[in-house]
């Protein structure tokens, strides 16, 4: 880590930062001069950062904050190690944190542990799940008091229609989309393909599948603050928010996930078109949590404006076989890449937690030898099926309570995060539709 620094002269300052429970970037500004003594020591803030609002509050009553002192956490560097911020004007350098208690074990408060905490559960049966996020988001002209698509730095005009994989769309935005892969080679984010969505200056970006889990998961987290930050600098908005606009589609985050044995076989492939039996043990633990991880597919106020049938966001609670109104696709091609799509997500999501309640699932599922429902035909939203739940306190409450959500996440994680959610859904309700949105938009 120390030779990155090294090499990169010009670097002046550096960020030391962590996700918290919402995926915001909390840490420090460092001197560079002082960066061995992060890397060799970490540094310290209380525990209770891990554990704000999206306003970035203390929650009130935590037993993190005045109960036990507001004792500090130790945050160390993970395995990313140093990168560059392309986003800044001035060379600046990020450098990942997570956090540990004094005695040298994971904080169970910290999303990046209890994703590393399902990850375990694979390696001891010898298995890796192999992970490919797919980012929506839209950019935004924000500077009025309604939202709309900026104007095109090509063509100077505002282009007010959905295009659908549109290549007009995306050569509209050509320089942004330049500047953002470049960006992303220089942080290794393994940005793949970009298209156009069918909202107003909406895109998707796919990442790379990947046979690390937290690397998949920290491509996200950075990614998405990358195209938040690069945005700025071209004088609009970035926006992973699930719902931004009422009139089009939201914003969601679908991924795509196998799993490997120790020979490197994917366990998902049996040589049919169905699928192993190990598959359908993943995805029917996945249709047995996906009502009690509503709360962490769609954690914000805005996110149930998303979950509305016939919106192309998945509410019901099935699977299908390449059918994209399922909550769970299985895509067709070539069956040594045998998957499962978990499409429920919002783009507002944490990555870390959405990547854990996926696979801590699908872990729960293929413990139990559990069997799915048969798969669906056609549309779901047309069928008599279960539903997630369609409400932000009603998601809130199925998931303090599930036992499905205690054998995937820690109970101090649980609790941290439905205080936390229950503290925003008071302030949400004396807020106005354009305050939540001036949050939201920026932040999620």
């Amino acid at each position: 880590m120390k030779n990155w620094l090294r090499k990169h002269p010009t670097v002046r300052t550096i960020r030391v930062a962590a996700a918290d429970l919402n995926g915001q970037a909390r840490g420090k500004r460092v001197p560079t001069r002082f960066a061995d003594k992060v890397v060799e020591s970490g540094t310290r803030f209380p525990m209770s950062v891990m554990n704000l609002d999206i306003w970035g509050e203390d929650i009130d009553d935590s037993p993190l904050v005045f109960e036990s002192g507001d004792r500090d956490g130790v945050l160390k560097p993970t395995e990313r190690g140093f990168m560059p911020m392309p986003w800044l004007e001035a060379p600046t350098a990020l450098l990942p944190l997570w956090m540990f208690h004094e005695d040298g074990r994971p904080f169970d408060g910290d999303p990046r542990q209890a994703l590393r905490r399902v990850l375990d559960r694979y390696e001891e049966k010898g298995l890796r799940p192999v992970v490919a996020p797919e980012l929506e988001f839209y950019l935004i002209d924000d500077s009025g008091r309604t939202l709309q698509v900026p104007v095109s730095p090509r063509s100077g005009k505002r282009r007010k229609a959905a295009e659908i994989l549109s290549i007009r769309a995306l050569d509209q935005w050509d320089q942004f989309f330049t500047d953002l892969y470049d960006a992303c080679e220089e942080m290794d984010i393994p940005a793949d393909t970009a298209i156009s969505e069918a909202g107003l200056g909406q895109f998707e970006i796919n990442l790379m599948h990947c046979d690390d889990a937290l690397r998949a998961a920290d491509d996200a987290w950075l990614f998405k603050m990358l195209v938040k930050g690069l945005a700025r600098r071209y004088g609009f908005a970035a926006s992973f928010m699930a719902k931004p606009y009422e009139d089009y589609s939201g914003s969601g985050m679908h991924a795509h996930f196998s799993v490997i044995d120790k020979n490197g076989q994917n366990i998902f492939d049996d040589g049919t078109p169905q699928g192993s039996a190990f598959m359908r043990n993943a995805v029917a633990g996945c249709m047995q949590a996906m009502a009690d991880c509503t709360l962490i597919f769609a954690p914000h106020a805005n996110s149930y404006d998303r979950m509305v049938p016939g919106n192309h966001a998945p509410t019901s609670i099935c699977w299908g076989y390449e059918n994209r109104t399922a909550a769970l696709r299985i895509p067709s091609g070539d069956f040594r890449a045998r998957r499962i799509e978990h499409r429920v997500a919002g783009g507002d999501v944490n990555p870390y937690l959405l990547i854990a309640a996926i696979l801590g699932a699908a872990m729960n599922g293929i413990e139990d030898h559990a069997e799915p429902p048969e798969p669906i035909r056609g549309s779901s939203y047309e069928q008599d099926l279960p539903q997630v739940p369609n409400t932000w306190e009603a998601a809130i409450d199925a998931f303090e309570k599930s036992p499905h959500v205690a054998r995937i996440f820690p109970e101090e994680l649980i609790r941290n995060l439905v205080t936390t959610k229950r503290q925003e859904l008071f302030y949400m309700n004396e807020s106005s539709p354009q305050e939540q949105m001036e949050i939201y938009l920026d932040t999620v």
